[in-house]
């Protein structure tokens, strides 16, 4: 059993963790003084491995220190020989390779992480039309990703949305409103709704649902369109009514988009659906409904509508940032389309968590947590 400090594992890279090397305050989310919650969660993964295969490659996220969360007291325990490592956008992951001997590859990780409220000042007198050299620099957040496409539907649909407008927050809200009224969430309607399994803007457009991933795609694809630098960020909840509960938190999205003056602002028009409340609560949809905001569901809230937009509540916890990433050591299969929770590689293969009939647990991955008080 082997285990690592967080001082070890984490080390000095960690304050570029949001953009790699190149990393500097301006990368990262400026935000007012809020509310805080420290944590005390577990993050766990176990890779079922078949017979007969030679080489597994797993890459399990870790929490990452960045300005919305201060990470401490992590330790890594597995039978397995591992190393931590960092991919193309900065995100730091614990990584097993095995040749296969090993029916079970289990890692635990435990850390304590407070999270704080990410409070932005969206306010459009602040800020301006991006210049060409603005443009330039912030090219990879404005091109198109495998599932978060840009093609003529999605330029010809952000300029009807957009119109006359030019100030880069006036336009991300209109997109953003534009969303909240013609996408609806698929736990409001489970029995008829659904997400896709990669978080693709052509699905969730051509559907009008979808989940986190979906929702944000679309946005980040629409936002790109219209010239607005986007980012997105996988985490979880540590969701109140789980606490102290053996329940997995699953995994959570939002985005960050870039204006000058102001920097990176995040959202989740996703969460925001839930409180716009165009939706019955019954038996079937109640308690995912309740299970997808960070504390619970009590009825429509516009002012929360109005909130998501530009703000973060403090019960979140951060994975990865990023789509299409080039992890390290480069995977057999190409490029990741996200990191939410982890990427198995099975004899060059990429594995899922269950096998395409649903029959076979590939691997699982569960997160619980305790709030300290």
């Amino acid at each position: 059993m082997k285990r690592m400090s967080l001082a070890t594992v984490l080390g000095a890279a960690l304050g570029c963790a949001l953009l790699g090397d190149a990393g500097s305050p301006s990368d990262h989310v400026v935000s007012k003084a809020g509310k805080s919650k420290t944590f005390a969660a577990k993050h766990e993964l176990k890779v079922n491995v078949p017979e007969g295969a030679k080489k597994v490659r797993v890459w399990f996220t870790m929490p990452q220190d960045d300005t919305a969360q201060t990470v401490a007291d992590l330790k890594v325990e597995t039978a397995a020989k591992y190393t931590i490592e960092k991919d193309s956008e900065g995100n730091q992951s614990i990584y097993v390779a095995s040749d296969g001997s090993a029916r079970e590859i289990s890692i635990t990780a435990t850390f304590t992480v407070t999270r704080r409220e990410t409070l932005t000042d969206p306010d459009p007198a602040k800020t301006r039309p991006l210049t060409d050299e603005e443009r330039k620099a912030m090219a990879r957040y404005l091109g198109a990703n495998r599932n978060v496409v840009i093609n003529d539907e999605i330029r010809k649909l952000a300029k009807e949305i957009a119109g006359e407008e030019t100030n880069p927050v006036k336009v991300a809200r209109k997109i953003y409103d534009w969303v909240l009224a013609n996408i609806e969430y698929w736990v409001k309607d489970p029995n008829n709704k659904k997400a896709s399994p990669v978080g693709s803007t052509e699905y969730c457009l051509t559907s009008k649902t979808g989940n986190c991933t979906d929702f944000h795609s679309l946005w980040t694809s629409l936002a790109r369109a219209a010239g607005i630098p986007t980012r997105m960020v996988y985490g979880s909840f540590f969701k109140a009514e789980l606490d102290g509960k053996d329940a997995d938190q699953s995994y959570h999205c939002w985005p960050e988009f870039w204006v000058p003056e102001i920097g990176w602002i995040p959202h989740d028009v996703a969460v925001a659906d839930i409180f716009v409340g165009d939706f019955t609560l019954n038996a079937d949809n109640e308690p995912k409904v309740k299970l997808t905001t960070a504390d619970g569901y009590t009825g429509p809230d516009k002012a929360k509508v109005d909130w998501y937009f530009g703000n973060l509540d403090e019960r979140r916890v951060t994975w990865s940032r990023g789509r299409d990433l080039e992890l390290s050591p480069k995977p057999d299969a190409g490029p990741v389309n996200a990191l939410a929770k982890a990427y198995v590689e099975i004899d060059g293969q990429a594995t899922g968590e269950k096998s395409a009939d649903g029959k076979t647990v590939n691997w699982t991955r569960k997160l619980t947590f305790t709030e300290k008080k």
